[in-house]
């Protein structure tokens, strides 16, 4: 009988259950609206979180963001961060 590398398996989810307290791992998938002239979704914001705007309105998110969608200027340093694109692109810069 052989033993199975696998331990479990779930359904992807925006936030996953880790047993370290230190890993934080999440699966997300957007289709932002096309763009305006500021860099925002070019769609109502109404109705939205603005600033803590997790929940899939319309199948996006802003995140953080007031006017753009995403998140605050943060460091990556001490930590490694794994992004793995499935379909489409990722424009990412690291912060200081």
């Amino acid at each position: 009988m052989s033993k199975s590398s696998i331990i479990t398996t779930q359904p992807l989810g925006f936030q996953w259950p880790v047993l370290d307290p230190f890993l934080f791992c999440v699966h997300h998938q957007d289709f932002y609206p096309n763009g305006n002239g500021e860099m925002g979704p070019d769609a109502s914001l109404e109705g939205r979180r603005l600033g803590e705007d997790f929940t899939p309105k319309d199948g996006w998110r802003m995140y953080h963001g007031d006017t753009v969608p995403g998140f605050p200027a943060h460091p990556h340093r001490g930590f490694e961060t794994v992004t793995i694109v499935l379909n489409g692109f990722v424009d990412h810069s690291d912060s200081h």
